[in-house]
């Protein structure tokens, strides 16, 4: 990437010995997730046992198709019922020594943070979303990365209700091969497969909000 003056339009690069500006080196843009963001139990939204648990799983990817192997996925949802959780207990901690306490497995929080592993994967195990309003159940997404400087939001929506599926008002406003970047897979046994594409043919739709 080469630099340009906005006030004198030329390029800040290094110069080579012909006078040729050359590129400005590369930077990484983090990330710096080992310590004190990832936490045990961060997929495990779901309490133990729920009938209404599934999981979702699949890969970050970025612009070239190759997973991200320190990327950072977090996940809301709301419950069954539609139902925005307000419980607090994602990331418990003991009063007395700091030390992480887990998840107390009873209650739904309908929040998870993940970190994809060294092959790019993750998974989360949570309860599946009801319907809110005029939209198909969906799980809010919001992806950290290398080289983002600001972190991207998506959605997750579940197949199963083709009728509510096409009556939303997001998916029912693109074009069916970027709609088709928002509902996961069914993988059979209430699990769903869902890949996060950063960049290139297949990219995932983000959203922006104001």
């Amino acid at each position: 990437m080469t630099k340009t003056d906005s006030s004198t339009g030329t390029s800040s690069g290094t110069g080579s010995p012909d006078g040729v500006p050359l590129p400005t080196p590369s930077h990484t843009v983090g990330p710096f997730y080992g310590y004190a963001l990832p936490f045990p139990g961060g997929g495990d939204i779901a309490p133990l046992g729920h009938p209404d648990s599934v999981t979702v799983r699949g890969y970050v990817l970025d612009g070239a198709g190759d997973p991200l192997p320190d990327a950072l996925v977090e996940l809301w949802g709301p419950d069954p019922d539609g139902k925005l959780p307000a419980t607090d207990g994602s990331m418990r901690r003991d009063p007395a020594s700091g030390g992480f306490l887990g998840r107390n497995g009873v209650e739904f929080t309908g929040w998870g943070r993940v970190q994809t592993d060294a092959d790019g994967h993750w998974y989360a195990r949570t309860l599946r979303p009801g319907a809110r309003g005029r939209n198909a159940p969906y799980l809010s997404v919001c992806v950290h990365a290398r080289g983002l400087l600001v972190h991207l939001f998506t959605r997750i929506y579940l197949p199963g209700d083709d009728a509510a599926l096409a009556a939303d008002p997001l998916l029912s406003g693109l074009a069916p091969d970027r709609r088709a970047t928002l509902v996961a897979a069914d993988e059979g046994r209430r699990t769903y497969r869902f890949d996060i594409r950063l960049q290139g043919e297949g990219e995932t739709v983000f959203l922006e909000y104001q």
